[in-house]
């Protein structure tokens, strides 16, 4: 067994990886250790992996070194185990995957999957996919002002500190949108694959991983105000509900036209214009 350990991601909650890897190895596991040492390493790691003959490969980390492995592995019959140690965590919310170090190891060693169909971001800077969502406006502009230190200290904690920091700086300007062709604006987006966001709340409650297509928030209000609003919405699970808050589903492609920043499960994706469609196929994902 592989293990791809983001040792950034893993500073908080470092010791459920060891425990982990201790109950693995004490069940008679051969498992083998790569840290990551920079952003896309985890890509290149998975990649060498898979050609090389994995059936499974296991990461350590947060969302957005899950989806770093899931580049990697793109278009391969690997298996994907996760082991959540991230800031938020959101993907292994949203599949129910367990957090307790045990749980983490039966589930590992049992290997049961279950299929995962990410998205596929490409833009000037090129392809990314992503295994949970991509946002492109307050959220994204709030995801490449972050901290790094700050969100090693404090977690999910910066995100509200940086979010309170940007609602009064970001300039709105309306965002042209084609979801499967059909034109719209917003003040935000949200491409989103599955129901959660930020973590165990709920954003799209008909959102569907497992299969292709995406849900897309459009955030209709704008100003720091209705910023503030949501965000108040966002742990009290009353996002969907919110005034303004429009839920469209999109089969084959969402475009977003207008230049603004860009972020996918967590991490910096460039700036827009970006065309948003399904990866050519899924990702098997361990659950147990």
């Amino acid at each position: 067994m592989i293990v791809i350990y983001n040792p950034v991601a893993g500073r908080r909650r470092g010791h459920a990886l060891w425990r982990v890897l201790d109950m693995l190895i004490a069940s008679g596991m051969r498992v083998e250790i790569s840290e990551t040492t920079h952003a896309g390493h985890a890509t290149d790691l998975a990649r060498e992996a898979a050609h090389g003959g994995a059936r499974m490969i296991v990461v350590a980390g947060g969302d957005g070194t899950i989806a770093e492995v899931a580049n990697g592995l793109a278009g391969s019959a690997v298996s994907l185990g996760i082991i959540p140690i991230g800031t938020a965590n959101v993907l292994a919310h949203e599949l129910s995957l367990p957090f307790a170090p045990s749980a983490v190891a039966k589930a590992l060693a049992f290997g049961r999957t279950l299929p995962l169909w990410p998205g596929l971001a490409c833009g000037a800077g090129g392809e990314r996919l992503f295994v949970q969502m991509l946002g492109v406006g307050l959220d994204a502009q709030v995801v490449h002002r972050l901290s790094s230190p700050l969100k090693r200290a404090i977690g999910r904690g910066a995100y509200v500190l940086q979010t309170l920091r940007e609602v009064s700086r970001y300039d709105y300007a309306p965002i042209r949108v084609l979801i499967d062709g059909v034109a719209t604006q917003a003040a935000s987006v949200i491409v989103s694959k599955g129901r959660l966001y930020g973590g165990r709340y709920t954003l799209a409650p008909s959102a569907k991983p497992g299969s292709p297509g995406f849900s897309v928030a459009l955030f209709g209000h704008s100003g720091p105000f209705s910023a503030l609003m949501y965000g108040a919405a966002l742990p009290l699970n009353l996002l969907p509900h919110a005034p303004g808050i429009l839920l469209l589903r999109a089969d084959a492609e969402v475009v977003i036209e207008t230049a603004s920043p860009a972020q996918s499960d967590g991490d910096a994706a460039g700036v827009a214009p970006l065309v948003v469609r399904n990866a050519t196929g899924p990702i098997a994902i361990v659950t147990g």
